[in-house]
């Protein structure tokens, strides 16, 4: 029974102000880089401090979880920014010709990690299911097609990442329970995307109703699926008992979208329900999502609580 986390963290104060600098013109890039590896050593410690099992870099790097990716991939254009809800906005992607593979999208940021760090490492990445669906199309007559060439491009990086010694590669699904009728689409891209690949592959999905891809979602080319449970009252843990559910539990238990720090007895009780589904070796405790949105000393304290959690029960199973 490991405890990590799914992706994001909050930024340092300090980085977002030397990011507003970098985008004025006030210093330049090898300041910036030093700031982007020193704010990811603040991450590691905090995630160590907390005792998390299996870390990432907290995607320092990252503003956002696809136009991220967008940017260093041949064929995708992004014209300008799209209201997403209130008064947020994200730079929305188009593909604009063929997808093709440019330069290193997260092997870089792997390799910076493990020479900073002694735990375990996972490497999440937007799967092209996502990707696609939340960027706009001009050159694929078909979705599928922009979802296959796509795929086939992170199965390039996801070979590189396996060479230089990457073991667990996360997939960011957020989209696929929000278009039930393209599970077979998704299915596929996701075969593609871990051809050839000898690494443990996780999938996170949240968002959409999870009913609606059971069972299918079962045959998914993956060992792990992680779902949001915790900002849904846990109700779906009963959609896992009504079905034969054999891959490994992705346990998001932590609400990543309530600034209320959890108490240690309310995660036991919740790891102890998911401990009535899969055996302990099957189980990951992480968070709902990622964390980037709270305040930073609460992500912190949610992420220590859920470790201890964790750890009694672990104590109290004789684990």
């Amino acid at each position: 029974m490991k405890t990590t986390v799914v992706g994001s963290y909050p930024k340092p104060k300090w980085l977002l102000e030397i990011l507003n600098m970098y985008g004025e013109g006030k210093i330049d890039k090898s300041l910036m880089e030093e700031a982007y590896m020193d704010s990811v050593k603040s991450v590691v410690k905090d995630h160590e401090i907390a005792g998390v099992d299996i870390i990432w870099d907290g995607e320092m790097r990252r503003e956002e979880m696809v136009s991220y990716f967008a940017e260093r991939i041949d064929g995708f254009k992004i014209y300008g920014e799209v209201r997403v809800w209130g008064n947020a906005y994200y730079p929305k992607p188009s593909i604009v010709s063929e997808l093709e593979y440019r330069e290193k999208l997260v092997i870089d940021d792997f390799l910076y990690l493990k020479s900073i760090t002694d735990r375990n490492i996972k490497v999440p990445i937007t799967g092209a299911y996502t990707i696609v669906d939340w960027s706009f199309n001009e050159y694929y007559l078909k979705r599928e097609e922009a979802i296959y060439a796509l795929a086939e491009v992170l199965n390039r990086e996801f070979r590189g990442l396996v060479r230089v010694g990457a073991n667990y590669i996360q997939l960011d699904e957020p989209a696929i329970p929000t278009h039930p009728e393209e599970l077979e689409i998704a299915k596929n891209a996701v075969e593609i995307m871990v051809k050839g690949i000898r690494a443990y592959i996780g999938m996170h999905i949240c968002y959409g109703d999870y009913r609606a891809i059971f069972p299918d979602i079962l045959d998914f080319k993956v060992d792990q699926i992680d779902f949001e449970f915790a900002n849904r009252k846990f109700e779906d843990l009963k959609i896992l008992e009504d079905y034969d559910y054999d891959k490994d539990l992705g346990f998001g238990c932590i609400d990543v979208h309530s600034k209320t720090v959890e108490s240690v007895e309310e995660v036991k009780r919740a790891i102890k329900m998911a401990l009535d589904i899969v055996e302990p070796d099957q189980l990951y405790v992480d968070p709902d999502c990622g964390l980037k949105l709270l305040p930073r000393n609460i992500a912190f304290e949610k992420l220590r609580v859920m470790v201890k959690a964790t750890n009694e029960v672990k104590k109290e199973f004789d684990l």
